[in-house]
């Protein structure tokens, strides 16, 4: 028959307490327990631990069940949107869910905004049979399986359906990929309210701020708030066409799974979280979304209601959204950091701006350099500044949508271009925008003038010296050649010190 010292140390074994394990047979409470109540516990205790590895267990087989299961029904895509860059983005997810059958319908919808178009003489299809007359835009890219005017020379998958029908386009999807001019996206918005399912989620590809008198917002929140859906965000280091031909380079997707959508954890290992990830707090359980305020927005917080996505969907995990964007040539980071993505797409286009300017005067590397070490600090103060922990540093200084993408905007990248070619002209960077871009928009300058407004309202126009110059070249008040006068923080410093 077991003594008293050795019941008490099964109760200690069964219950895993160390704190308890440590006591031994002179212990008062061991010596003042009766042998039989010390008993009692212990196969209370036992019975209990038995029932708690059979529930963990049984919770091990549905989650392995699930992950195993073939589920009823298939992702459908839509990208809405169909510039440059948007054509882009809609090859690689056609090519993806091609690939990805058990995930993904394989018919990728794509809006276009309508047009009539008519193909250049110089083009591959000049001997088309419809060559010589304008025709419409959607016609050409599903006969020809290319968009001649946007993203010319570059094959699309046949699964890519150009659709002039916006509320046709996104019926049924339940992935949205926001990939237009920002400018537009409020409108479309607005048109797309009661057409989308309930459940659906989103990535933006948009690379701006949305500000307005009530401060400044980001894209992914202005679309999940206005159409009450879940929107991640997709920014890095990716000129349109070197993508769409194939040149290797990398992006980064935030995409934090809402925890009513969660059927697996997130893989071990993935960076950020919250509070440090998404702008959404998504740590509710029962469908309830508390948004924060928009940056320096006097309201109070706000709740946004999510439908879950229905289980007979594969989960939106970062494995298969993975698969809806990685290909060989295009390499996928996932976090969670939706602010810091969206906010490094956006301002770098300000930073781009500036370093056309500087290089269209023929001041060469180091000028430039200087411009993008203080753009990539003055991204990360804005991001500190006015989103808090929401924002890690370390997607600006780490990932492809911060220091990556400010390089390659300040190399080549559309708004540097026009700026510096409207530096070496002597003309004005809007009718260089019309000459270069084919009917298409600047990030860069409607950002300058957007963020700018927010800082004077916020009466932080000096704590972003370079932002601030930028807004001043546009405006005629400066000239590009005074860019290093307004930056220049050691004079101010040293003027400071007397």
């Amino acid at each position: 028959m077991a003594n008293r010292n050795d019941v008490w140390m099964i109760i200690c074994l069964t219950s895993k307490c160390t704190l308890l394990t440590s006591l031994t047979s002179s212990s008062n409470i061991v010596r003042t327990r009766p042998l039989s109540t010390l008993t009692k516990a212990a196969e209370t205790l036992a019975s209990s631990c038995v029932r708690q590895r059979r529930s963990r267990q049984a919770r091990f087989d549905i989650r392995r069940m699930t992950s195993l299961a073939v589920h009823s029904k298939k992702h459908k895509v839509c990208i809405v949107g169909s510039g440059n860059w948007g054509t882009t983005i809609a090859k690689v997810v056609a090519e993806n869910t091609n690939e990805h059958g058990d995930i993904f319908e394989p018919e990728v919808q794509m809006w276009v905004f309508e047009e009539e178009y008519e193909i250049p003489k110089d083009s591959k299809h000049a001997s088309s049979e419809l060559a010589g007359k304008t025709q419409k835009l959607t016609e050409l890219i599903n006969t020809l399986h290319e968009n001649v005017k946007y993203l010319p020379n570059i094959a699309l998958p046949k699964n890519i359906v150009a659709n002039p029908d916006l509320a046709d386009a996104v019926k049924d999807a339940t992935i949205l990929v926001f990939n237009l001019p920002h400018q537009f996206i409020g409108r479309i918005c607005d048109q797309l309210k009661g057409k989308i399912v309930p459940y659906a989620r989103g990535i933006s590809c948009i690379k701006g701020l949305e500000v307005s008198d009530s401060g400044c917002q980001l894209f992914s929140d202005s679309i999940g708030a206005k159409l009450g859906i879940y929107c991640g965000a997709l920014s890095g280091a990716n000129i349109a066409t070197e993508v769409a031909q194939e040149k290797f380079s990398e992006t980064t997707v935030a995409y934090e799974p809402p925890t009513m959508d969660s059927q697996q954890p997130t893989p071990a290992g993935t960076p950020g979280g919250s509070p440090h990830g998404s702008h959404l707090d998504l740590t509710q359980l029962d469908g309830e979304v508390k948004r924060q305020p928009r940056a320096g927005g006097k309201q109070g917080d706000r709740k946004q209601r999510l439908m879950a996505l229905p289980t007979e969907y594969p989960p939106l995990s970062h494995k298969n959204m993975t698969k809806l964007f990685h290909r060989p040539y295009f390499h996928v980071h996932l976090i969670n950091d939706v602010v810091g993505v969206s906010l490094g797409g956006a301002l770098k286009n300000i930073v781009a701006l500036a370093a056309g300017f500087v290089d269209g005067l023929g001041w060469g590397d180091n000028a430039k350099a200087a411009v993008m070490r203080v753009g990539i600090v003055e991204e990360v103060k804005f991001g500190k500044t006015f989103f808090g922990d929401s924002v890690r540093t370390a997607t600006f200084t780490e990932e492809s949508c911060g220091v990556a993408d400010l390089i390659t905007s300040c190399s080549g990248g559309r708004n540097f271009r026009c700026a510096k070619m409207a530096v070496q002209e002597g003309k004005n960077i809007d009718d260089i925008e019309k000459r270069e871009l084919n009917g298409q928009k600047l990030q860069g300058t409607s950002t300058a003038y957007e963020v700018h407004s927010f800082l004077k309202a916020e009466g932080k126009e000096d704590e972003f010296p370079l932002f601030t110059a930028v807004w001043r070249v546009l405006e005629g008040e400066k000239q590009p050649h005074d860019i290093p006068d307004m930056i220049n923080t050691t004079a101010k410093i040293l003027n400071q010190m007397g």
